[in-house]
């Protein structure tokens, strides 16, 4: 493949201000934004590069012959079909690494507020009501020291998530597909096969992990049932990864204290779901990886591999296709 030496940029997303970012840093080759599917696909064959994730769909590339390079805004990349890539000639790679330091931070956001009832406080700010010291355990707020988290996914995400947990002086579980790949600072590291066997012991389960067929329903109704009724579900991974129906069933007959969730099966979540007023149940819509240098870090990655493929080389950052 002969890569272009001014490639034509097409940054694709509802939200997110790439060109806004890539201003900023010189704007170096041409580039456009477009906000919508109907947008994208009206001039995807204007670009030789497409940085792009949720608006992404596999029948793009036949609009685009010109079409080269597709660099993910999303680490996950379950929502393209290696097939077409191949087909089609097109190189792939994803934003790994880019959200390593938000979804870990909010992942670790989500268990103080746990912890320490900053969801529950919030609720009482808004009834203008000031809860006094509290006798029942049950009621009052406790501390991550001391406790057990699982980790599953040990990746770039979850290696900090362990360093922030350690520092809180948890004992962490690491549960990866490979445990021979290393502990990534984990007290303890086991096979995705073992997790069954570690549920009894977790005071959280914190869910990082990629979206794959071994990983899709990880968590379903046995998986609760050997849960500590005292344990919590915390999931910035992908909602696929968590049986929905059980989990509800779970948190609606308290067999677990609670579930922390930054992704869901259908997202938005819809009107009807019973998730929206579990009272043991606290929600995040999807904003684990986003902050304001999520941007910059995706360019950073994009430029590279742009670098790369106009050098002639093989091997991309990220590389999926």
């Amino acid at each position: 493949m002969t890569f272009p030496t001014n490639p034509t940029i097409c940054f694709a997303h509802v939200a997110y201000r790439c060109a806004e970012r890539f201003a900023e840093r010189g704007a170096p080759f041409p580039h456009f934004e477009v906000r919508s599917l109907a947008e994208l696909e009206a001039r995807i064959g204007e670009a030789d590069v497409l940085v792009v994730s949720g608006l992404w769909r596999n029948t793009l590339p036949a609009l685009s012959p010109r079409l080269k390079f597709v660099q993910s805004l999303s680490a996950g990349t379950d929502q393209y079909d290696r097939a077409v890539f191949a087909q089609h000639g097109i190189r792939l790679a994803s934003a790994a690494g880019a959200n390593a330091n938000a979804v870990s931070e909010h992942a670790v956001g989500l268990m103080l507020g746990i912890t320490r009832k900053l969801f529950v406080a919030r609720d009482d700010q808004h009834k203008k009501f000031f809860s006094g010291m509290k006798g029942d355990f049950a009621q009052r707020e406790d501390e991550l020291a001391g406790k057990t988290a699982i980790v599953v996914g040990t990746g770039r995400i979850g290696a900090r998530l362990i360093k922030l947990l350690k520092a809180f002086d948890m004992h962490v579980i690491g549960v990866r597909q490979n445990p021979a790949s290393g502990t990534a600072g984990a007290d303890e590291v086991h096979a995705t096969s073992a997790l069954p066997s570690l549920l009894p012991r977790a005071d959280f389960v914190v869910l990082v992990c990629p979206l794959t067929d071994a990983t899709r329903g990880l968590i379903g109704a046995d998986a609760l049932a050997a849960m500590k009724p005292g344990a919590y579900l915390v999931n910035c991974a992908r909602g696929a990864v968590v049986d929905e129906p059980a989990l509800i069933t779970a948190l609606q007959s308290n067999a677990i204290r609670g579930a922390a969730l930054d992704v869901m099966m259908a997202e938005p979540l819809p009107e009807e779901s019973p998730l929206w007023t579990l009272p043991n149940c606290y929600l995040t819509p999807h904003t684990g990886g986003e902050t304001c240098a999520y941007e910059i870090n995706v360019l950073d990655l994009m430029m590279e591999n742009i670098s790369r493929l106009q050098r002639g080389e093989t091997t991309l950052v990220n590389q999926v296709a």
